[in-house]
């Protein structure tokens, strides 16, 4: 049997941003340009056209937006999002009648051959649109009628080729012989932050001003002013909750915990309350709708850690069974990562019979601290957790809250992070903890923002958290710090911190493992929150430099230069919107002075090969005239890289 629609010559494919082929939406977030792109090609050679149909959830209207042609049947078109929430937008083709009568018109026409058919058929194109257009057609019909008299060809060629023709023209288009792509994709938009933030983590329990005693919110409250001056704007919480006392871990992980060990704050739960109760020495709840109306103060947003999992004397054990696996013996199973083992930490079932139930309760904790003021989760382990119930709960608090924004911290294969983007996270941990040499940030850079990992995976680079100090900071010292802390925090637009530890320069390891000793995790610290540190000073710097340049606030937006040297990288940012540019050439050598020459890509920079320029190095203050080519020397025991900021001439 024959299908119908065999009269459309339009062929689309590469349909872009799609995410599985439009099953999950492309992100962006407000006031961020977006390319709209497909193929679009015909039979033969005659023209074609197309469009981009756009509206945002909310409008009744479609938007149209031509798209234009830019090499190899790709067809591109831009628009900025200026709403929160979700857009949807197609794809539409057809045979370009007219602009192909226009181009065979004008051959003839310069070749000087008689026209008079050809202004016939011109105007016959005419009458056919001004039939299908009636609120326009006693213009087209004037300007048919003047084709059709041939009295002054040159008049009737200019007129054929005139834009005022051509607009209402490419308005015009049998939707007989229209080709629409089958799918229609969404987008959605987000809020600036799911972009660009900021992050510094500490523990609220080890914030007292006195050694010996527990933190609390109000002692928090006292270090907002120092995380604003260093230039956070997201201060991420460990879990506050009452930890449980059955299992409890003993300081550096031990099975043994004495009567003054706090215990862990991911072993959630205890006598006192579960997810939705907070550990009675950080203080009341009050206390902490406090903090965060006085971190807003200060530009902070409070990001809270959710752990969906529940220490051996949680509530929900007694309440809920059902939600656990129970073994032979009767014991519940503890969570494992062999050859780990968190005899503290219960996991929930998600393949329990009465998922609905569970999945129903875990989505009202996320209720409860969005209701306290909360808008920014850190979420440990998702990838041990049900994908579908990801998708179903943060789809329907941000429903309800579109501002949430939801980290996924999940160091683990490849496509499990990425199906936890699609899902719905706005942030993700990523691979950057272990990508060291040029070549690996390279790629790694190049992967997440030239493939389609750029419209589902935001990145969040971390370069250490409370589980992992990894070898870069064990060998290399104060030096590593500040050289992994400037490409994090230039390299991707959103990048945080496990804080006091990395600004002291802690890096002693716990034996061979990749992870603190006497981690922070299973005890109080004591910090000298007054304590000046070199790496301390190099993080405000950066973090100002961010603030300044509205080319750090894009991830997405980074060019590689090349450099003569493996232990050098530089790289070019750019924001288009304000023209604002950056050079920045690290120094991956954490021991010895390295040198290169660094070709810029200069069309990046808006500037011909042979053009020179004024960089200004806004970590030294320090001016160059640059060129195409360039020389540099950085030692790591100085300052291991430049940050250039481009003053063109």
């Amino acid at each position: 049997m024959i299908q119908p629609g065999g009269n459309r010559r339009v062929i689309i494919t590469n349909v872009s941003p799609s995410v599985e082929g439009g099953l999950f939406p492309a992100k962006a977030v407000v006031n961020e340009t977006i390319t709209l792109s497909a193929d679009v090609f015909g039979d033969g050679h005659d023209e074609i056209a197309a469009s981009a149909f756009i509206k945002h959830k909310s409008d009744t209207q479609w938007t149209e937006l031509p798209m234009q042609f830019m090499v190899n049947d790709h067809w591109q078109i831009t628009f900025r999002a200026e709403k929160l929430g979700f857009y949807e937008f197609r794809i539409e083709g057809w045979e370009d009648h007219y602009t192909n009568w226009k181009k065979g018109l004008k051959k003839k026409y310069a070749a000087g051959q008689d026209i008079a058919v050809e202004l016939q058929i011109g105007a016959n194109l005419l009458k056919e649109a001004a039939a299908a257009m009636p609120a326009q057609s006693k213009q087209i019909l004037q300007w048919a009628n003047q084709l059709a008299q041939t009295t002054n060809p040159e008049e009737n060629v200019t007129l054929a080729l005139s834009d005022d023709i051509a607009k209402v023209m490419y308005q015009y288009r049998n939707p007989e012989l229209v080709t629409v792509y089958p799918t229609t994709f969404t987008i959605e938009v987000e809020r600036t932050k799911a972009a660009y933030s900021t992050w510094y983590e500490l523990f609220p329990r080890s914030t007292a001003s006195e050694p010996g005693k527990h933190g609390t919110f109000k002692d928090v409250a006292k270090l907002l002013p120092r995380v604003a001056k260093m230039g956070f704007d997201t201060l991420y919480f460990p879990p506050i909750h009452p930890i449980g006392e059955k299992n409890r871990k003993g300081r550096n992980n031990s099975l043994t915990a004495g009567p003054e060990d706090p215990g862990s704050p991911w072993a959630i739960g205890n006598r006192l309350g579960g997810h939705k109760a907070i550990h009675p020495e950080l203080g009341t709840l009050e206390d902490f709708k406090a903090l965060i109306v006085e971190a807003e103060q200060h530009g902070i947003e409070i990001a809270m850690d959710i752990a969906y999992q529940c220490a051996p004397d949680h509530p929900y054990v007694k309440s809920n069974p059902q939600w656990f696996i129970w073994r032979p013996d009767g014991t519940v199973q503890y969570a494992e990562n062999p050859p780990k083992k968190y005899e503290d930490i219960l996991p929930f079932n998600f393949e329990t019979d009465d998922w609905e139930n569970l999945w129903k309760e875990l989505k009202s904790v996320i209720d409860y601290w969005v209701d306290a003021g909360i808008r920014v989760f850190r979420i440990d382990n998702p990838h041990t957790k049900a994908f579908r119930f990801w998708q179903w709960m943060i789809g329907e608090v941000r429903v309800k809250t579109p501002e949430v924004i939801f980290l996924a911290e999940a160091f683990t294969r490849p496509r499990v992070m990425e199906r936890l983007g699609k899902a719905g996270f706005n942030q993700s941990y990523t691979y950057f903890t272990w990508r060291n040499t040029k070549q690996e940030l390279e790629e790694y850079m190049t992967e997440l923002t030239k493939t389609e990992m750029r419209y589902f995976y935001r990145p969040n680079f971390w370069p250490n958290t409370p589980d992992i100090l990894p070898p870069a900071l064990i060998k290399g010292g104060e030096n590593a710090h500040i050289t992994r802390l400037i490409l994090a925090a230039t390299l991707s637009s959103s990048y945080g911190l496990y804080g006091p530890v990395y600004e002291f320069g802690i890096n002693a390891p716990h034996g061979a493992k990749e992870e603190y000793v006497d981690n922070e995790k299973y005890e109080i610290k004591h910090w000298d929150w007054s304590a000046y540190t070199r790496i301390g000073e190099v993080i405000t710097r950066v973090n100002r430099i961010r603030k300044q340049n509205p080319a750090l606030h894009s991830t997405w937006n980074v060019e590689f230069a090349e450099t003569t040297n493996d232990q050098i990288i530089s790289y070019v940012k750019t924001d288009e919107d304000t023209g604002n540019s950056l050079i920045v050439v690290v120094n991956l050598d954490v021991f010895n002075t390295q040198s290169a020459q660094v070709k810029i890509p200069m069309p990046k920079l808006g500037l011909d090969y042979a053009d020179t320029y004024v960089v200004r190095d806004l970590l030294s203050g320090s001016k160059y005239t640059w060129g195409e080519f360039n020389f540099v020397e950085l030692n790591p025991y100085q300052m291991p890289a430049h940050i250039f900021k481009v003053e063109k001439q």
